[in-house]
């Protein structure tokens, strides 16, 4: 069993019982992986939130070529893999990788973090350092415009929320100033954090992959 570096975060959150080697949120995750490589049965993961990130995935990777002057970014399509680990970093320099994290509105855009808010994405980037060998990451929000089906659908949510019968001009208003960033300058919808190589947590990833792996096999049993 490989975990997906996407996936490392979930494995690596502590377990709340004392003396328990795996968290809850680490053994569901391997139930998971257990169904899939056992009986093909995969878990449907869908959210309006992961659409427009792939939808726009294309623009943030254009978005970022600014931060880089004069180097052409390129999705990357490669799948990496090793004992351990499999994944697929977003973009792939000589000097470092890059993953972009699209904000579905205004208010989960990390205007004023200094610190990568989501611990995962730290973990992720790990292990995509790992298999590519690099030693330097970029996590990169980036602030879309949301595409406007997603509008549309937001503004019918907005309005229902509202018990309101028809859709008022407010209410569009509210949720166009949610989704649409053209009057924020570029430079303030990129949000860049750095992640340097820890040889020590790739250290404790694998540790808790071989953890992982035994309680994998004692769901034969169960």
């Amino acid at each position: 069993m490989k975990i997906r570096c996407s996936a490392i975060g979930k494995i690596m959150t502590n377990p709340r019982t004392k003396g328990e080697s795996l968290s809850a949120t680490a053994k569901t995750h391997v139930q998971e992986r257990y169904l899939e490589l056992e009986y093909g049965i995969y878990k449907e993961f869908w959210s309006r939130y992961t659409d427009k990130g792939n939808m726009v995935e294309d623009e943030a990777i254009l978005m970022c070529e600014s931060l880089w002057e004069g180097m052409f970014l390129e999705k990357n399509e490669l799948k990496f893999s090793n004992d351990y680990l499999t994944g697929v970093p977003d973009v792939i320099t000589d000097d470092f990788i890059l993953d972009t994290k699209c904000s579905y509105s205004a208010h989960s855009f990390p205007f004023f973090d200094s610190e990568l808010p989501n611990k995962d994405y730290f973990f992720q980037m790990q292990g995509y350092l790992e298999l590519t060998g690099k030693t330097d990451a970029y996590v990169v929000y980036c602030l879309i415009n949301t595409p406007e089906e997603h509008v549309q659908d937001e503004i019918r949510r907005e309005s229902w929320k509202r018990k309101e019968i028809s859709i008022s001009e407010e209410v569009e208003e509210f949720v166009r100033a949610a989704h649409t960033f053209d009057n924020i300058p570029k430079e303030r919808r990129m949000k860049v954090f750095h992640i340097q190589k820890d040889e020590a947590v790739i250290e404790q990833i694998y540790q808790r992959i071989e953890l992982c792996r035994e309680y994998y096999l004692t769901l034969h049993s169960i």
